[in-house]
């Protein structure tokens, strides 16, 4: 898959990790150290340029406070509500946005985009509201267009994303139960027009049965049997 320069590591579940042409790094959704799927030598992130998060529960942000805290990111981006949390509870350097925004970091631009999918943090005994889940389109100087979807189910208005922003490569959920699965994720795949797709959010919990495998099988149905499925490993990178 050509990633033009940008690497992606699969930390298991809906995690991500990006390093960028230019060398700086961000994270997708920190849940490293309760992850199961996560590899151990991995579980420490390091230093991190920038922090995405899509959404509030807890297999996304558990380790939030902990990353920022020991990664110092310059930013952390999440929806308004979800950003409000996090500087509750002492995180430095959020910043609070919304859908169809744009945050310029200078090496990335990152778009902020709809996601079909509930948000509620858990605090202590209590969920409280964080805004709605979103995704991210992320533009790189003289590099790819990704977007990475979040936990969504396919929405028709991914044909927007594909207009407006012309993704080369999704990161999609395919795990089913709790978002799509490789039949919706194909859709997805048709009206994003992407030539390739890094599957996530599968295999992590016993109902998240959807695979690789069958994503490619329901792209075939669809005539896309062209699109790449970037089948990794956790702890595995590819691009670069």
């Amino acid at each position: 898959m050509d990633l033009r320069g940008v690497q992606v590591t699969w930390l298991g579940h809906g995690t991500y990790k990006l390093r960028a042409p230019s060398g700086k790094t961000l994270l997708i959704d920190p849940w490293t150290q309760g992850n199961p799927a996560c590899p151990d030598d991995q579980k420490q992130v390091g230093k991190l340029d920038a922090v995405l998060i899509t959404h509030g529960h807890f297999d996304h942000i558990a380790d939030a406070i902990t990353v920022a805290q020991q990664s110092r990111p310059e930013q952390i981006l999440a929806v308004f509500e979800t950003a409000a949390w996090l500087e509750s509870k002492g995180v430095q350097n959020t910043l609070g946005y919304n859908k169809g925004g744009t945050v310029d970091l200078g090496w990335v631009r990152v778009t902020m985009t709809h996601a079909d999918h509930s948000c509620g943090i858990s605090d202590g005994d209590h969920i409280v509201y964080g805004g709605e889940a979103v995704g991210y389109v992320m533009t790189f100087p003289n590099g790819p267009v990704i977007y990475a979807a979040g936990d969504t189910n396919v929405f028709g208005d991914m044909g927007l994303i594909a207009e407006l922003y012309a993704p080369q490569v999704a990161i999609l959920p395919i795990g089913d139960f709790y978002l799509m699965g490789p039949r919706e994720a194909a859709y997805a795949t048709r009206l994003l027009k992407v030539s390739g797709v890094i599957p996530g959010h599968y295999g992590t919990f016993p109902p998240l049965v959807g695979r690789p495998s069958a994503l490619r099988e329901e792209l075939g149905k669809l005539g896309l049997s062209s699109v790449e499925v970037a089948e990794i490993q956790p702890g595995q990178t590819i691009g670069g």
